[in-house]
């Protein structure tokens, strides 16, 4: 595991865009926009369970994440590692989230899900951390 210098956190801890690539059973890659948030230098990204970037990474946990600024683009972190897949149990993580990025209130939604809708958390530990927040 590598640590997280104090930008990089800085940067995960905003509501900065963020793309994680997987790899699909082919092998090609595969991008999807998420919300991160943080667990002390792991980075933590929730999802409904069934989806393509949770089926890649039960597969092959390798994974890749770009962090970039919104404001400022130069500005921008990759981290590199391995990534578990566990139920986002009461999708904490979920309302979390959805809260940092839309304001107070949002998480309702997920709250709101049936409960055959299930939500995980994928947690992303890195390996190696690259980019002008590094």
């Amino acid at each position: 595991m590598t640590a997280l210098s104090d930008s990089a956190r800085k940067l995960i801890d905003e509501t900065s865009i963020a793309i994680l690539a997987t790899l699909n059973p082919d092998g090609s890659p595969q991008g999807s926009v998420v919300w991160v948030g943080r667990r002390g230098d792991d980075v933590v990204i929730s999802s409904q369970a069934g989806r393509r970037k949770e089926r890649n990474l039960r597969r092959d946990p390798r994974a890749s994440l770009t962090i970039v600024d919104a404001a400022d683009p130069s500005r921008y972190l990759e981290v590199r590692g391995t990534a578990t897949v566990s139920v986002d149990v009461g999708r904490q993580l979920a309302v979390e989230l959805a809260e940092k990025y839309e304001g107070e209130g949002a998480g309702d939604e997920y709250l709101a899900l049936p409960p055959e809708d299930l939500r995980v958390t994928i947690t992303l530990t890195p390996n190696r951390i690259l980019g002008s927040a590094a």
